[in-house]
């Protein structure tokens, strides 16, 4: 059906969802005044999960490569900025951008690594480079403090803006995390990351057509290991605490597990993932013993009855009552 020929209300409804990630965004904007503090410290969780999380969807969703190591640029870049902080003194505006600049440097060796290998390999690699750092976080007590970890952070406080009150920092980290989201949107729908969704495909034929396959992974490892770490400085600063636990397996699996309910290869979809698995892991777990026999339940229920993730089923079933409707 040609654009003149479509009907009025069908039109309106899809520009009405063309706008709903904005109506989304607003609403947050405004959740401070409608909840207590609890709520707030847990919806700042809630975006510090979403970029971590969609930080690997870059890879899942869009690159094909399924890593179960995030978690390391996570804590290099949290351990980085603490360290800077503690030990030598800097202030903020001088260690966040040295841990991105940290987390992408090693971003660059892991890849250089990882890439080397695919599909159950790649896995394989992540996740033994993962557990190096996690084992070093433990035996490097002169850096990371050991089992004791990094206390006595402080927030930043940027423009003078005071981030040790909780609704401060909840809009800091949602802006900051809505231009990291914006961001990848906007790398996944350019050229570029149509090369990458190609070699997600179609590898050889991509090879074939003169695309050098392995350097557009290994820069999507890349960006990929820089998004994590701008969740990395968001997680150290709400806890202003570190510890090696950070960069255990869990939090990858957590990480991967929101991608993989929420959608792979699609850009909402980690957010909703996110949204699921902390809600459960920090709400409630604080009613329900076994919270995490219910995450497995709600996990199976979403691959049963939606395989490709909760954006893909929502939309379908938009669809379906789209039609019935008309």
């Amino acid at each position: 059906m040609s654009a003149p020929d479509r009907p009025e209300g069908a039109f309106a409804a899809s520009t009405a969802w063309r706008w709903l990630p904005l109506g989304i965004v607003v609403l947050l904007a405004l959740l401070p005044f409608a909840v207590g503090e609890y709520f707030v410290n847990l919806a700042s969780q809630v975006v510090i999960a979403v970029v971590f999380a969609s930080s690997l969807n870059l890879l899942v969703g869009y690159g094909g490569l399924t890593s179960l190591g995030h978690a390391a640029f996570l804590g290099i870049s949290a351990y980085t900025s603490a360290w800077l902080t503690t030990r030598m003194g800097l202030g903020h505006a001088v260690t966040a951008p040295a841990a991105l600049m940290v987390t992408t440097a090693m971003g660059m060796l892991f890849g250089w690594i990882s890439l080397r290998a695919s599909g159950l390999g790649f896995l394989m690699l992540t996740l033994a480079l993962s557990q190096i750092v996690w084992g070093l976080g433990y035996r490097l007590v002169s850096v990371t403090n050991g089992d004791n970890g990094i206390s006595g952070l402080t927030r930043p406080h940027p423009f003078g803006w005071d981030l040790d009150i909780s609704s401060n920092y909840y809009w800091f980290s949602l802006a900051i995390g809505c231009l990291c989201v914006y961001l990848m949107k906007r790398l996944i729908e350019s050229p570029f990351g149509a090369s990458l969704r190609g070699t997600r495909d179609q590898p050889r034929r991509m090879a074939a057509l003169g695309y050098h396959v392995w350097a557009i992974r290994w820069t999507t490892f890349v960006a990929s290991s820089f998004f994590a770490g701008v969740a990395g400085l968001l997680y150290v600063y709400f806890h202003k605490y570190i510890h090696p636990s950070v960069t255990a397996v869990p939090v990858s699996a957590e990480a991967l597990l929101s991608v993989i309910a929420g959608g792979a290869g699609t850009v909402y979809g980690p957010a909703l993932g996110a949204l699921l698995v902390v809600v459960l892991k920090n709400y409630a777990s604080a009613f329900i013993e076994r919270w995490n026999m219910m995450l497995g339940l709600v996990f199976l229920f979403i691959v049963v009855f939606m395989p490709a993730g909760l954006v893909a089923g929502l939309s379908s079933a938009r669809r379906r009552l789209s039609r019935g409707r008309a």
